[in-house]
C-alpha cells in the first residue's frame, strides 16, 4: 500500500513517528502471544494519521485494510492520544513563540475548526462562519511561517475575546507590529478600514485595505496549509469529548512534518 499518500507522511516520517509512539506504549503492540492484532503498529499509525489527513469515514478505512469498522474505531481512539503526546514537542509553545516574534512584524488570523452541530452545545455556533465548530487564532511572521496556534474555544467567541483570553495577546505584545483583519479592530493592531454604515470607502481607503490584504496573504495561505489536515477543515464527526486530542494531534502532525523540511 502507498502509506505516504494515505497518511500524509513519507516513509522516514512514518518511521520516526512509529518509533516515538512505540516508546509511549505501556505494553508492546504485538505481544507475540494470544490472538494477534488485526493491524500492525505501522498500519494503526497510518490509519490514525490518515483519518486526520483526509477525515474519511471509518467504514472506508475498514474496507481499505479489510477489517471491521469497530477495529478502526478502537485504533483511532487508542492511537490519537499517543500521536498527540509524540508530537507535543513539535507544537510551538508560548515562550518559544514570543522569542520568534520578538521585534518583527507579526500576522494574526482567526479561524474555525468545524464540527457537527451537537445537541446541547449551542455555543459551538459561529455566526461569522454560519456553521458550528471551535474557534482558534494563528500567529505567523510576514512570510507565513506559523509560530503559534491557540487552543480551541467554542465557535461563538469573537476574535477579540479569543485574543484577550488566550496567550496570543502576550505573544503579540513582543512583536514590532501586528497586522490583523477586521475582527481585530480596536486592538491597536494594523487592520483594514471598516466601511461606514450607509456609505462607501474613499479610494485611498480602498487602496489601504488592498495593501493590508496583500500583507495578510501569507497567513491565509498558512491557515490553508494547516487545514490540509482535513479533520481541521471538514466537520469533525467523532464524539465531542475527543476533539481536543484530535486537534492537538493534527496540529502536532503539521509541525512534525515541517520539522523534516
Amino acid at each position: 500500500m502507498r502509506f505516504e499518500r494515505m497518511s500524509g507522511l513519507d516513509p522516514a516520517q512514518l518511521d520516526e513517528l512509529e518509533e516515538l509512539i512505540s516508546q509511549l506504549l505501556k505494553n508492546p503492540w504485538d505481544k507475540g502471544i494470544g490472538r494477534p492484532r488485526e493491524l500492525t503498529l505501522r498500519e494503526a499509525v497510518v490509519v490514525t494519521c490518515g483519518y486526520a489527513r483526509h477525515n474519511i469515514v471509518e467504514d472506508v478505512w475498514a474496507d481499505i485494510f479489510d477489517v471491521d469498522q469497530s477495529t478502526i474505531s478502537r485504533v483511532i481512539t487508542d492511537i490519537t492520544p499517543l500521536i498527540e503526546a509524540a508530537t507535543a514537542e513539535f507544537r510551538p509553545h508560548a515562550d518559544e513563540a514570543k522569542e520568534r516574534i520578538k521585534g518583527i512584524i507579526a500576522l494574526v488570523d482567526g479561524t474555525l475548526w468545524p464540527c457537527w452541530s451537537w445537541s446541547g452545545h449551542g455555543k459551538l455556533w459561529a455566526q461569522k462562519y454560519a456553521t458550528t465548530g471551535h474557534g482558534g487564532l494563528i500567529v505567523s511572521d510576514r512570510n507565513g511561517n506559523v509560530v503559534y496556534v491557540s487552543e480551541p474555544v467554542p465557535g461563538h467567541e469573537h476574535d477579540m475575546r479569543k485574543l484577550n483570553e488566550s496567550e496570543v495577546k502576550e505573544i503579540l505584545a513582543e512583536a514590532g507590529d501586528v497586522i490583523g483583519d477586521k475582527g481585530f479592530q480596536g486592538s491597536g493592531y494594523i487592520t483594514p478600514i471598516k466601511k461606514p454604515q450607509g456609505g462607501e470607502l474613499l479610494l485611498r481607503e480602498e487602496d489601504y485595505n488592498n495593501q493590508i490584504s496583500s500583507l495578510r496573504a501569507p497567513i491565509e495561505r498558512a491557515v490553508a496549509n494547516i487545514k490540509t489536515w482535513r479533520i481541521l477543515h471538514t466537520d469533525y464527526r467523532r464524539p465531542l469529548r475527543t476533539f481536543l486530542d484530535s486537534f492537538r494531534a493534527a496540529i502536532g502532525l503539521y509541525f512534525f512534518k515541517l520539522s523534516f523540511s
